[in-house]
């Protein structure tokens, strides 16, 4: 009966959460606005909340604690030996997704790498550093913004604007270092979340500089060797100088496999970094700082050299979000972003390439080709019900991050590919498991 009891009590939980967030629901009236009620949509949530927690309390009941770790143990070792393959291929289908000439999934392949890039930029700051950052869409924001400014201001291309937006987000990131060296835990998560506000509201709010909530628009696009990808077709552009038809899929090809570079140039740095001894000494602040300190590390330069080194990837990925939409503006920057690039570096695992690449495959990829199957499915069938389905799937967006996320913590704590490999040992390299990790510590 105690299962039934904690299941019982998780659903009235979940009922008092969904009643108001997805129960009521204004609708319009020809007298004005009035509040309705969604019952079916509450009653398969809270039926969701209370199936899913007795068969979990069932499962737990019916296997030891030592099974449990034992399964977790063998499952993190095959996704290790299992990731030498996977990477290979995963790497394989992004450079050759183009040839399908279908601009959906080049798009989509476009944004997923875009937020794969965050997700790395990030690791270095949570993952192995052990910083919990929750403005890192601060950095995102300075870079676009630095990018669109300097490129209309200035004149200047896209190549040569680029690492001039990442120095300027890393520049940031040591601002926001130094106030923040003595702090941890949920403090560090607080200031940072207040900086990442801050940014935005000043975007908003400097009209002379940002134009404000208007945005900025007619934000040049990148060239090719001096090459222009515009339709017109004339001399100066890509179409003109290989004498083909001037089409829109060939710039959207070029945007793809430029956020593919940046993306592994950011995996490939990571690394590297990863080996030098900065890189085990974020690694040694990870687990526990105050024997980082006797150990003669100096804490300062490595915190302040996590944050400027995450920070510059996400202006990279800003300078990039800027010049693929050609419009930013402060709405595009807000703590949702944030928390949709920390929850894929958490599921994917603190620390592992591959988990955040994972990661934000299924959650970015995964819930947009759910949404796109549902709406062709709705077309086919003239099944109103998977149309609505479809159309409403991103409003729940966040509530599915949030699922997972709490399915991700009951079963894998330490993420997807939870693992601790150290970069350098003595002797044998030895796979150190989640649960030999003190709950609370990196």
């Amino acid at each position: 009966m105690k299962p039934l009891r904690d299941a019982f009590l998780s659903a009235l939980v979940a009922l008092g959460l969904f009643v108001p967030i997805v129960g009521l629901v204004t609708a319009p009236t020809a007298s004005g606005l009035t509040l309705r009620f969604r019952s079916i949509a509450t009653s398969i949530l809270v039926g969701m909340v209370f199936f899913g927690r007795l068969i979990y309390l069932t499962w737990r009941q019916r296997h030891s604690r030592r099974e449990i770790v034992k399964t977790n143990r063998a499952l993190a070792e095959a996704v290790t030996r299992a990731g030498r393959f996977i990477a290979p291929v995963l790497l394989l289908l992004a450079v050759v997704l183009p040839f399908s000439g279908s601009r959906y999934y080049i798009d989509l392949g476009t944004l997923v790498l875009t937020y794969v890039m965050l997700g790395w930029g990030l690791n270095i700051v949570v993952g192995l550093a052990g910083l919990l950052d929750l403005g890192y869409v601060a950095f995102y924001a300075v870079g676009a913004y630095s990018y669109a400014l300097i490129a209309q201001d200035f004149g200047l291309g896209f190549w040569t604007c680029l690492p001039l937006a990442g120095i300027l987000a890393a520049l940031w990131g040591i601002i926001l270092g130094f106030p923040v060296l003595r702090l941890r835990g949920d403090y560090l998560a607080i200031v940072t979340l207040a900086f990442g506000e801050i940014i935005r509201i000043v975007l908003t709010n400097w009209v002379s500089l940002t134009n404000g909530p208007n945005g900025i628009s007619g934000i040049p696009r990148p060239t090719l060797f001096g090459l222009t990808f515009s339709m017109d077709g004339g001399e100066g552009t890509i179409a003109g100088f290989f004498g083909i038809e001037p089409q829109t899929i060939h710039r959207v090809i070029f945007l793809y496999y430029v956020i593919l570079i940046l993306a592994l140039l950011t995996n490939w740095v990571t690394l590297r970094v990863r080996r030098l001894p900065l890189g085990r000494a974020w690694e040694a602040l990870r687990e526990d700082e105050v024997a980082c300190r006797s150990l003669g590390i100096n804490v300062t330069r490595t915190k302040l050299a996590a944050f400027a080194t995450g920070a510059l990837f996400g202006g990279f990925a800003g300078a990039f979000f800027a010049t693929r939409q050609a419009f930013i503006s402060p709405e595009s920057f807000t703590f949702i972003e944030s928390a949709t690039v920390l929850a894929i570096v958490v599921l994917g695992g603190l620390g592992s390439q591959l988990g955040v690449a994972l990661a934000a495959l299924v959650m970015i990829g995964g819930l947009e080709l759910l949404r796109g199957v549902l709406s062709d499915l709705g077309d086919q069938m003239h099944s109103s019900v998977l149309a609505g389905i479809a159309g409403e799937l991103p409003l729940y967006r966040m509530l599915i991050f949030g699922l997972a996320l709490v399915i991700m913590m009951v079963l894998r704590p330490r993420g997807l590919i939870s693992g601790r490999t150290p970069t350098v040992a003595l002797g044998e390299r030895r796979e150190i498991a989640a649960e030999l990790v003190a709950e609370g510590r990196g």
